[in-house]
């Protein structure tokens, strides 16, 4: 499958199955960092597909996405589409889990992740950030608590902050990276 190909099935709706069959063709037939590209692409719907796809070769393609994985975090701070968002938010969230991979957890280990927590604040406050980003941006800071100890109180800041300004399903993630988090003490 050549490169304008992915571009013309990215023009179209997509099903999640095509997006998984998506993601192992593109894994195999480009760099990842190509896919990576592809999410900041001037037309949005583009992007927020791309980052989709981005997504599942991280799940299912972890291998080939190792490759790439220190350019993904170079450019998560610059990625402003709402929607392709939502798709990184969840990648780094993966990635800072305490289960992730060693590859991975060796990755993050070496990466200078302060850069990553500021963003990840930021869009944690901002107001026009969706719920289900935030979700993710509330794992990926507890994650982080155990590199970085000046997140938590931070983020235990933030969280009182917010709690009256988001939904409730906001709330119970609240509830829930407490909890989290008083097993890191």
């Amino acid at each position: 499958m050549p490169y304008s190909t992915l571009l013309e099935d990215l023009k179209t709706t997509l099903q999640k199955s095509k997006v998984e069959k998506l993601a192992i063709i593109a894994s195999k037939n480009f760099l990842v960092k190509e896919l990576i590209d592809l999410t900041f692409y001037h037309d949005e719907q583009i992007a927020f597909r791309a980052a989709w796809i981005l997504e599942n070769v991280y799940s299912l393609q972890q291998d080939r996405f190792l490759t790439q994985a220190n350019y993904f975090l170079l450019k998560l701070p610059a990625q402003n589409n709402l929607s392709a968002r939502r798709h990184y938010s969840k990648i780094l969230a993966l990635m800072t889990r305490k289960n992730a991979s060693p590859e991975i957890r060796k990755i993050i280990a070496d990466y200078d992740t302060g850069i990553l927590a500021d963003t990840i604040f930021s869009w944690l406050i901002d107001e026009k950030v969706p719920v289900a980003i935030k979700s993710h941006c509330l794992n990926i800071l507890a994650n982080l608590t155990t590199k970085h100890d000046w997140i938590k109180e931070e983020l235990l800041q933030t969280m009182d902050f917010l709690i009256d300004k988001e939904s409730i399903g906001f709330f119970a993630k609240v509830k829930q990276i407490r909890k989290q988090l008083i097993k890191f003490q």
